[in-house]
């Protein structure tokens, strides 16, 4: 299995006099959680610059905002180092942590090509932690022969998933095949094929194939491949973390007022921790993690 695209460590950009910054979100530690670039003022930028900006940087993804309304408005755009993508919730973190330590801690709105995000920011002790509020989510059925090509990708045997997690396509933004393991180990065993995954993404429009091991009720380790954006897998995985809270309530595993843990990165040695909160009465989702400026 090859790596496209190289994680690269240095701020960079195609247009003068543009500022590239770069966060890492879902964990306080600059070597944790995914890193993105954030681009608070892309008013001189194209799309051609901005994609070209992102795979420069080589993250999962990088945020780029314009039009700011003086009241904590924005417009946000968010490309891979391939293609722009809908919604992307690490990126939305580290940006609204970037506007944070710029402005102070306080409330945002984020419109995004899937719709308007709510992002709350505030300051726990010497952490600044932001909270997203997804677009309405959904769930549908993963057709079987979906789920075969996907499991034959990964080079998994159907025994290795989990019955009692069904494979569901769930969104919150983007669109991710939820898979659950049968143990951590068959979770830690990731070795895919590239091209025959990104294939089977392109063609069912999804953003990440979402990997779950269930821990507990309320805890989960997860891993995402995102083939699609020329990254092998992604460090820790906001808009798949919001599309899993909504495939966990309407599966019935989890009551309408969960909480929700899921630990991501350690395989990849960038640990981050992503919460995920239901609320009755709300079909929204809420994911949160701290955040900090790398380098």
């Amino acid at each position: 299995m090859r790596t496209p695209v190289p994680w690269l460590t240095r701020d960079m950009s195609t247009q003068p006099g543009t500022e590239v910054l770069r966060y890492t979100a879902f964990s306080a530690d600059p070597a944790g959680g995914n890193p993105a670039g954030v681009v608070l003022d892309a008013s001189g930028l194209d799309d051609k610059a901005m994609l070209a900006v992102a795979a420069d940087l080589g993250y999962s993804e990088s945020a780029f905002l314009t039009e700011p309304d003086g009241h904590g408005g924005h417009t946000v755009r968010y490309f891979s180092p391939k293609a722009e993508v809908p919604f992307c919730g690490h990126a939305t973190v580290a940006a609204a942590i970037a506007l944070a330590e710029r402005d102070g801690p306080g409330d945002l709105v984020f419109s995004t090509p899937a719709g308007t995000v709510p992002v709350t920011v505030a300051r726990e002790g010497d952490e600044l932690r932001a909270t997203l509020t997804s677009v309405e989510p959904y769930t549908t059925d993963a057709a079987p022969e979906d789920v075969a090509e996907a499991l034959a990708a990964l080079d998994w045997p159907a025994a290795g998933l989990d019955s009692a997690l069904p494979p569901r396509i769930a969104y919150a933004g983007a669109r991710h095949l939820v898979l659950a393991a049968v143990s951590r180990e068959r979770l830690a065993d990731l070795s895919y094929d590239f091209a025959r995954l990104e294939a089977l993404m392109h063609r069912l429009g999804l953003t990440t194939v979402q990997l779950v091991w269930r821990e507990s009720g309320t805890v989960f380790h997860v891993r995402d491949p995102f083939p699609v954006g020329g990254v092998v897998e992604d460090p820790a995985t906001g808009a798949a973390a919001a599309a899993f809270g909504a495939y966990a309530r309407e599966s019935g595993l989890v009551p309408d007022d969960a909480v929700l843990t899921l630990h991501q990165g350690a395989d990849m040695g960038r640990p981050g921790t992503l919460t995920v909160e239901l609320r009755p009465g709300d079909a929204r989702i809420r994911v949160s993690g701290t955040g900090t400026r790398i380098g």
